[in-house]
């Protein structure tokens, strides 16, 4: 609990572009990006995407010159030619449809795996100081729904999108070539629809942005009482939780009902402009054909084509949902994807090898903001390879702030870290972390076996070396008292086992891993003397030839260190060995004192 009281006052240090500065094209481009990399299928899908439109254009075309040859010679050989021409075409367009549909949906999941894949290792990347400040459920809203909206956008926006714009561009083009007089009477619905279609765009995009906030919102809710439902059922919380759930998901129905309802008179707009554009083809269209300048087939195409055009329009309301659900559920993704984490790795960084455990702490301070708020100031320490420090400290002294920049977890904003006399800044952060191991305070237990707990981070390990780490911790009796013994699966966040027994699992687990540097951090804290006892006498072994670091706050655990430091405030007020500060009769005789 050491940084706990400074991590809650803390802003975020992580640095990522404003969403509401993004412009909206640049999002859905980002998109795009994603549909390109899978260039072949998405060509595919636009060129069976240009033959269903084509065949489709071709029909009324046939239909007008049947209705032509009806009333000009009524010959029956002839509409068998052309209902068989007819048949032909529908076939032909079906077909492409089918290509279309096939291949756009499959860039648009390609696509999505592609985004969500790069969205988790961007998480994997990002520093501690980005994850203090995010919502577990907002963060899985992001991967799923999100990411699920962009890539609808793919399938949906993109290819339909083009499919939309080409059998307008088509069919007004026929229309023109066909009677320029009619063709013109139509267009003038042109203008309409696409400053509705504008507007409506703007609209929505806003409250599909709330829409995607809030169900992060609802999300984080929900994990929170899964994940602590024990809590809530030892409290008789229920009727809380239902309400908080209920609030949020009462607050998304009603955003999505707000964006369903104006999609709706969307609709109905695309509908009625429809009609109206039809009766006037009807009205100036029987004219052009009483002056004799278009045929009644012409006429009859002509109505064909509005046909055509009506999915089109009704899919124009639609498309517009899609793109502002797209570019609202891209903008918070782009939050994560474009995060710079203060924790960055040098591009020459070098492998961190052969370490002997020599840490030497200069001038090191860590600020987690600019606002001049300091967990940790000017500290000074040189720890020889081998040696054994405790640190003691109130809660919120800044004991776990201290030891977080040894592997950079953090990185200091003042003076420098160094491992063997090399600046820990200039290595990779994958050979640090592996000469750096941590047992974390905020124990994490995997939903899997125990055995698979144990070897987690580890690139090649066997039972033997598990059960040798396990011993050691205290942890293998357990186990071999369990039916599976190893191959027990542990249920999630480690539910099944007690507090104690999560411990010294997670103390196994960093045994294994053999770092020539050690921190446990409070590792003790939730065992009984006991086991406490068993723990420290089997952790001398290890600890001997090892550099290691013990956050504690009893006593007991660190009366045998080579060297005691006392933080307050981010600093060192006291330092040295046991004996040597019972004398001195400060800091650390009071806590002794009051244990």
């Amino acid at each position: 609990m050491g940084n706990q009281l400074h991590q809650t006052q803390r802003p975020n240090r992580w640095k990522s572009n404003d969403l509401n500065q993004r412009p909206q094209w640049q999002v859905l481009a980002r998109l795009i990006g994603y549909g390109w990399r899978h260039r072949l299928h998405l060509a595919g899908a636009f060129f069976t995407m240009g033959g269903a439109t084509l065949s489709a254009m071709v029909i009324p075309w046939i239909l007008g010159n049947a209705i032509d040859e009806a009333f000009q010679t009524g010959l029956r050989s002839q509409f068998v030619f052309l209902a068989i021409a007819i048949l032909a075409f529908g076939a032909l367009r079906a077909g492409f449809s089918y290509g279309q549909n096939y291949l756009s949906e499959a860039v648009s999941q390609k696509a999505a795996y592609d985004l969500r894949k790069d969205f988790f290792q961007k998480l994997q990347s990002l520093s501690f100081g980005f994850h203090d400040r995010q919502q577990t459920g907002n963060l899985m809203s992001k991967a799923t729904s999100d990411v699920e909206a962009c890539g609808r956008f793919i399938s949906m926006g993109l290819i339909r999108g083009a499919s939309t714009l080409l059998t307008l561009g088509v069919v007004t083009g026929v229309m023109l070539l066909a009677n320029w007089r009619l063709g013109i009477v139509c267009l003038i619905f042109v203008p309409i629809l696409v400053w509705r279609s504008l507007y409506m765009s703007r609209r929505l995009r806003h409250i599909w942005m709330k829409v995607q906030m809030e169900t992060g919102n609802m999300t984080t809710v929900l994990q929170e009482n899964v994940a602590g439902i024990r809590l809530v059922k030892s409290f008789g919380a229920s009727d809380l939780e239902e309400r908080k759930f209920g609030d949020r998901a009462t607050s998304l129905a009603n955003l999505t009902y707000s964006a369903t309802r104006m999609f709706a008179s969307q609709g109905s707009l695309m509908t009625f402009i429809f009609t109206v554009a039809i009766g006037t083809i009807l009205w100036f269209g029987g004219r052009e054909v009483i002056a004799e300048r278009l045929t009644p087939g012409d006429l009859a195409a002509f109505i064909l084509y509005m046909g055509i055009l009506m999915m089109p329009v009704r899919m124009i309301g639609f498309l517009i949902m899609t793109l502002s659900r797209a570019s609202s559920a891209g903008q918070r993704i782009m939050d994560v994807l474009d995060a710079e984490s203060p924790v960055k790795e040098d591009s020459n960084a070098i492998t961190l090898t052969n370490v002997s455990g020599h840490v030497r702490f200069e001038n090191v301070s860590l600020s987690y903001d600019q606002t001049g708020t300091v967990a940790v100031d000017d500290i000074n320490l040189d720890v020889q390879a081998g040696q054994l420090v405790a640190i003691l400290g109130a809660p919120g002294s800044g004991k776990t702030s201290i030891m977080h920049l040894i592997p950079r977890f953090y990185d200091v904003t003042g003076g420098r870290i160094t491992v063997d006399g090399r600046d820990v800044r200039e290595v990779t952060l994958e050979s640090l972390r592996r000469n750096v191991g941590v047992v974390l305070q905020d124990l994490f237990v995997f939903g899997t076996t125990i055995k698979d707990n144990i070897a987690y981070g580890a690139d090649s390990t066997n039972l033997h070396e598990i059960v040798r780490a396990s011993k050691i911790a205290q942890f293998h009796e357990f186990v071999e008292s369990l039916p599976n013994g190893y191959d027990t699966w542990i249920g999630e966040r480690g539910v099944t086992l007690s507090g104690g027994q999560n411990q010294r699992l997670a103390i196994a687990r960093t045994i294994l891993l053999d770092p020539p540097i050690l921190i446990l951090d409070d590792s003790t804290s939730s065992v009984d003397i006991g086991t406490e006892y068993l723990i420290q006498s089997a952790l001398e072994e290890v600890i001997r030839g090892r550099t290691t670091f013990v956050i504690a706050h009893r006593l007991s655990t660190v009366r045998k260190a080579d060297l005691i430091l006392v933080i307050d405030k981010g600093r060192i007020v006291e330092r040295g060995p046991h004996v040597e500060l019972m004398k001195r009769g400060g800091f650390y005789q009071r806590i002794h004192d009051l244990q």
